[in-house]
Parts: structure tokens; sequence; C-alpha cells
């Protein structure tokens, strides 16, 4: 009988994460050729197999999307993730998908902004008031110094709830509407809205803008005139002419495109004059690379 694999609760803090995923690309990761993801529909939704391996460590996460979820009072976002040993393949420990997701999602964002956003930004538009929205306040916080967020929502209750948390951590925090992007330092959408949220043209040139919320080739959080106007970073350009439906509608071509690696090397312009948009589709290298610090990082004593 196999022996039950210990559970790793993740304890990383969103500065650990973002530190994580940077030492990846710093030591050279190639995010082109990176496993690409598999989605399988499913009668419930979508099913998300996300392989990815290193010289140390090699994992998987097992992801689900199920839009029926919220009726049944269940989260949308289901997953587990199977971290191995890279040279032998052995099982090592399993960490809660959803939470993994949760965390390295906003910390991709926190790590692209960090290059791309001016360095006194201070007033966040966020839209979205699920728990990326709150991931993503408390990320941004850990490489920026927000005075200010404006919570865009459509359902009053939750966003009032985000509102009431950005107000804890002692922001000036109030709900607003799209048109907030025009007095925006950073705007960051992680919704699940299939058209743009927002006027493009409205955002200022100093500002910085990242969209997490789609996956798909036909959805998108933002306006062509947003990404005409913008220099354009994704984690992959690969992944991103493939899946970015922000990118995809628009026919943006691939030579505009820089990646996260040339962002986070040094290697990618980074200009002044005009916004800086940065969209996300999530890979698996950065579940991996946070998976893999956390396991290092663990006390066995925590495991279950």
């Amino acid at each position: 009988m196999t022996a039950q694999l210990p559970f790793v609760p993740l304890t990383l803090g969103p500065a650990e994460a973002v530190d994580a995923l940077a030492a990846v690309l710093v030591d050279g990761l190639d995010v082109e050729a990176a496993p690409a993801r598999s989605n399988i529909p499913v009668p419930a939704g979508e099913l998300l197999l996300m392989p990815a391996a290193s010289a140390r460590f090699t994992g998987v996460k097992i992801a689900g999307v199920v839009p029926g979820n919220a009726a049944r009072g269940l989260p949308r976002i289901t997953g587990s993730y199977l971290l191995l040993d890279g040279p032998t393949l052995q099982p090592l420990a399993l960490l809660d998908g959803v939470a993994l997701t949760s965390l390295r999602t906003p910390a991709v964002t926190a790590l692209a902004l960090r290059q791309l956003a001016e360095p006194d930004a201070s007033h966040l538009v966020l839209f979205g008031t699920g728990p990326q929205a709150f991931a993503h306040l408390d990320a941004l916080l850990a490489i920026r110094p927000l005075t200010r967020v404006t919570v865009v929502g459509r359902s009053p209750e939750p966003a009032a709830a985000l509102v009431a948390y950005a107000a804890s951590l002692g922001l000036a925090a109030a709900l607003g509407t799209p048109e907030a992007v025009a007095e925006a330092d950073l705007v960051v959408c992680c919704t699940t809205a299939r058209e743009p949220l927002f006027d493009g043209a409205r955002v200022p040139g100093h500002a910085a803008v990242a969209a997490v919320g789609s996956h798909e080739p036909v959805a998108r959080e933002v306006d062509s005139a947003l990404v005409e106007r913008s220099a354009l970073y994704v984690e992959s350009r690969a992944v991103a002419l493939r899946e970015a439906g922000d990118l995809l509608i628009p026919s943006v071509p691939g030579d505009r495109l820089a990646n996260l690696s040339e962002l986070v090397n040094g290697k990618a312009v980074v200009p002044t004059d005009r916004p800086r948009f940065f969209k996300s589709v999530g890979m698996a290298w950065e579940d991996l690379a946070v998976a893999s610090a956390q396991f290092t990082a663990a006390d066995p004593k925590q495991f279950r």
C-alpha cells in the first residue's frame, strides 16, 4: 500500500511568491519553450492540465473551471497540485491547487508591474471583486506604495466587502465606475468579463495596466484602443498568441510583444510616454516555481 502523500499548506506571502517567480526567470527559464496547458471540455465546464519540470522538481496542476458552481455556492475554480522529485519523478507532496493559483496569479501580475509601473504609483483601479481581486490587492501592496484603491464591480455586496478590506489595510478606498481609469496609476482587471470593461483611450500615458481574467481567444477585458496605444507584455508570445483574446481580437502581431523573461532580465524596452499593458493567461511553470519554493521552505512538522 502506498503511503499517503504529505499535504503542504501554502504559507508563502505575496512578496516571496514574486521572488520565486523572478528567480526562475533570472536562472534562464525559456518561457517560449515551456509545456503547453491542455484545455479539455467536460460536461461541467473545462478541465485544465498544467505540467512543468525543472532539474529539481516536476509538477502538474489539475484544475477545473465550473461556471455553474456559483449558483451552487461553490468556487468557480477547483484544483489540486502534485509535486514530484525531478530526477526520479517520485511523488513528494500535494498542494491545494486553488490556493496555489490564488497566490501565483497575482504574484505574476506583481512581478510584471514591478517592472512596468512607475516607482511612486499609488492609485489602483481594480476591476473585479472575487478572490483574485483581494489577492491582487495584497500582491500589489508588496511592490508599490499604494495609498488609494477604487473598486469597480458588478455586485454591490462583494464590491463593498473589497472596499472594506482595502480600508482595513490603511488605504483610501471607494467604489467607482469604469471612468475612474482616467485617474489611475495602475489598472488591474481580474474578472470573468468577455467584453472590454472600460474605454482604453481614458487611461493616462503614465499608467500600467494588467488583465488576468481570461485565457480564451474570444474573450477580453480591455479594448483595442488601449492595446493599440500601449507597449505590450505577456508571459510568453507563443501562449499569448494562442490564448489571449485581449491581443488576438485586435490582431496584434507577435513582434509587438515582449515576454516576461525579457522584462525581468532587462531585455525589454519599457517606455514612459504611453501606457504599458501586461496580459496574463497563466502558465504551468509559474505553479511549479511557487509550489517548489513552498515545499523547500515548509517545515515538515506542518505536513498532514
